[in-house]
């Protein structure tokens, strides 16, 4: 193994024709010469190079000995995982005549009993997922009034009803009947969201309202911490955050009490689209409009950005997807997609294009499977973007939603 005395032994000359202890005969010393030949290469380079590479063969020069060892390059590129079809094309389209183009306006929710509310001028119109069939379910007095968002309780039962004259209203939807009216705001009620019997709604003033729909003096506490319009509330699934969003570019981040627990200023411009990630609770998704365009991601224990994305277009609505660790983001100009990442990369799984205007609203059906999404060109498109995974998915039937506790208690 001592390479200096093995070029030593075969290249240095002998005095007098004196040969090596041990090499007598002619084939001996041809075999010494055949090995100088082909390992040495008549050259005085040592044979194995560490710090750069090895010495190119002479010109012509043949290797005819065996091949005693081989070098197989190692497989680098790693095998992609199979992964799900995503349809590029809607499963569905449905006209939505008089669908109002205002980046601010919340006027889609699906339901858990599988019902859509679109909210088209003054009239609320539910939709049957399920088989289809449409019914109205209100209808504003007034011509110059407009339903400005729609908000449906976690079990289904009641729709509450934002109004531009800043009126709330709440609906039992099986009785197809307005069972309470709330006032007080100064403006229009851009964005509502129920956390049980406490409705949360924001109005054109910037002031947020916490009602308790169970007592006749329903408002419970005020909140202000925005100077513009709150167009963006959600509460998080354990009901005890709740995150606003402006048109001041703040988020703000409420304890259920109503203390302001983080003011978050970092985009730069209305923040509309808000999500609480469901399998980890303290984790906030925010995108803001056309001059942020920033999808940012949030620790609200600490108030943190742990994350953040260029989408390159106004971020205008935003919904996770828990089976496959996956958010959708909806879009304006240039392109008004939407567009799937995968969750912690931000890599892209694909975009789904088809609005010739900017997406408005999404809202996810009871499955989790589909998203609907609502666009300035007054169509309502279905993509089928989250199938199921059959070998994750649960083989307990899945509970039909129970009466709200809620009926008989409004007034």
């Amino acid at each position: 193994m001592n390479f200096d005395a093995c070029h030593f032994n075969l290249t240095a000359a002998k005095e007098d024709g004196a040969t090596d202890e041990g090499v007598s005969s002619p084939s001996k010393l041809d075999y010494q010469q055949s090995m100088k030949d082909n390992l040495l290469n008549d050259q005085s380079s040592k044979i194995l190079a560490f710090k750069q590479k090895a010495p190119k063969p002479r010109e012509g020069f043949q290797n005819n000995l065996k091949v005693l060892y081989t070098h197989n390059k190692a497989v680098t590129s790693a095998v992609k995982k199979p992964t799900r079809h995503i349809s590029q094309t809607p499963d569905r389209i449905l006209d939505a005549p008089e669908l109002r183009a205002d980046f601010y306006l919340n006027l889609i929710d699906w339901s858990s009993t599988n019902q859509i509310a679109v909210a088209l001028g003054e009239t609320v119109y539910l939709w049957n997922a399920g088989n289809g069939s449409i019914s109205e379910l209100c209808n504003l007095d007034s011509p110059d009034n407009y339903v400005s968002s729609v908000s449906w309780l976690a079990d289904g039962s009641y729709l509450a009803v934002g109004t531009a004259d800043a009126q709330v209203q709440i609906w039992d939807v099986s009785a197809q009947k307005k069972v309470r009216t709330m006032t007080g705001h100064q403006g229009r009620i851009a964005a509502m969201d129920w956390n049980e019997h406490l409705l949360t709604s924001g109005s054109k003033t910037g002031v947020i309202f916490n009602s308790d729909v169970r007592v006749q003096d329903h408002c419970v506490s005020q909140l202000r911490g925005h100077s513009q319009e709150v167009c963006g509330l959600k509460w998080s699934p354990d009901g005890r955050l709740l995150a606003s969003g402006g048109n001041d570019n703040l988020v703000n981040i409420w304890q259920a009490d109503g203390r302001n627990a983080h003011c978050l200023t970092q985009h730069q411009a209305a923040v509309k689209a808000l999500a609480w990630c469901p399998w980890q609770s303290n984790l906030l998704a925010t995108g803001g409009g056309t001059a942020d365009r920033t999808m940012r991601f949030w620790n609200t224990t600490t108030g943190a950005c742990v994350n953040s994305v260029d989408t390159k277009s106004q971020v205008c609505s935003l919904l996770w997807n828990k089976e496959h660790r996956e958010i959708i983001s909806g879009h304006g100009f240039s392109q008004n997609q939407l567009t799937i990442w995968k969750y912690p990369t931000l890599s892209k799984v694909t975009e789904l294009t088809g609005h010739s205007q900017r997406v408005l609203s999404m809202a996810m059906s009871p499955d989790c499977s589909t998203v609907v999404s609502a666009a300035g060109d007054e169509t309502l498109r279905f993509w089928k973007c989250f199938a199921s995974d059959g070998k994750k998915k649960s083989k307990k039937p899945a509970e039909g939603p129970s009466r709200s506790r809620l009926g008989g208690m409004i007034r």
